[in-house]
């Protein structure tokens, strides 16, 4: 059953997150619970149902996405690449999918963002596969999302194993980003990864 991680024990509850795309809503339960920390910080975190398809900066002028600025919910992770592996500086681990096919990562701002440039790099050491993402993002809370970019990579180990974009966006009121993975176009056993997401 999905619930979800919170540094400071909130009431439980019961979310509906939209999927306008799809038409439909998922029903998730949220059970709080005190994440390990991790470098010295805590992480608020929740596990989300699979999609088929302003913070005081930290280190270079990145947000602090893990202990100030965001709720963070994925799909699924495995037990020693958890997904604030990816996201607190310093980490160098990264996020891996505890489950094969598509994932989603999902920053829920705790205010409003304004966003400039957003960071991603993912590693790939030991398949061969052709990967595809989306990056999407909402200025009402979730109930629509808008395409930033949706970009498909060939990692060929071990010539071609890291993948790194840098986008420059003007994004106002930003409430929630979004990454969707598809870590195999072709199906198949691949797990999705992410060795880093950054945003500033």
């Amino acid at each position: 059953m999905p619930y979800a991680w919170r540094a400071h024990l909130p009431p439980s509850n019961t979310r509906y997150i939209p999927h306008r795309d799809r038409g439909y809503a998922l029903r998730q339960s949220i059970v709080p619970r005190v994440v390990v920390e991790v470098n010295g910080v805590y992480i608020r975190k929740r596990f989300i149902t699979s999609i088929p398809e302003t913070v005081r900066p930290h280190g270079q002028g990145w947000l602090d996405l893990v202990e100030r600025a965001a709720v963070v919910e994925v799909t699924s992770e495995e037990e020693d690449f958890p997904v604030e592996s990816a996201l607190v500086l310093g980490e160098t681990r990264g996020w891996r999918a505890g489950i094969p096919g598509t994932q989603t990562i999902r920053l829920v701002f705790d205010q409003p963002q304004r966003v400039r440039h957003i960071s991603l790099v993912f590693e790939e050491e030991r398949t061969t596969r052709t990967q595809e993402f989306v990056l999407r993002w909402s200025s009402d809370g979730g109930r629509s999302f808008r395409e930033i970019v949706r970009q498909q990579w060939n990692f060929s180990p071990p010539e071609t194993i890291r993948e790194v974009e840098e986008y420059q966006v003007e994004l106002s009121a930003v409430t929630g980003l979004e990454l969707i993975i598809v870590p195999h176009n072709s199906g198949g056993t691949a797990c999705a990864s992410l060795k880093s997401l950054r945003v500033s």
